[in-house]
């Protein structure tokens, strides 16, 4: 494709083509070099972090186990012991006295009063104990 432009000028009467490719071809040699040369700056290490020193670093305890709350029709039981629900409360507090991190796996069947299932999740919450998991079965 070929575009002509005509201009004139003063006492000539010649025709000046402009032609397109050379010009093109000047754009598409920019393009590659640009393309070519191009370097991406690493951005994480112009970052101003302060790390800890490896001597300032606590010790992690492991895990205790995971105590179990079953969900029962007459009751509750902690790790296969039947407590009452005041029971169930003094434990709960003893418990997140030590770690508010320790998990609390409460389970029940399908005997299970869905109000003492609420309970269990109550006493857990107002414990301020947030690992908790919930099963359902025999």
């Amino acid at each position: 494709m070929r575009r002509k432009k005509t201009r004139r000028f003063a006492g000539t009467n010649e025709e000046i083509e402009l032609s397109m490719t050379p010009m093109i071809d000047v754009v598409f040699q920019l393009l590659i070099y640009f393309l070519v040369t191009f370097s991406t700056a690493d951005i994480l290490a112009h970052l101003d972090i302060s790390r800890p020193s490896p001597d300032a670093a606590q010790k992690q305890q492991p895990p205790a186990d995971m105590i179990r709350v079953a969900v029962l029709p007459q009751g509750f039981a902690i790790n296969g012991r039947e407590v009452t629900e005041e029971e169930l409360s003094v434990m709960l507090r003893k418990l997140a006295s030590v770690s508010t991190r320790q998990t609390v796996l409460v389970s029940c069947d399908d005997q299970s009063l869905h109000g003492r299932l609420i309970k269990a999740l109550d006493l857990c919450a107002e414990n301020k104990l947030t690992q908790i998991s919930v099963m359902s079965g025999k």
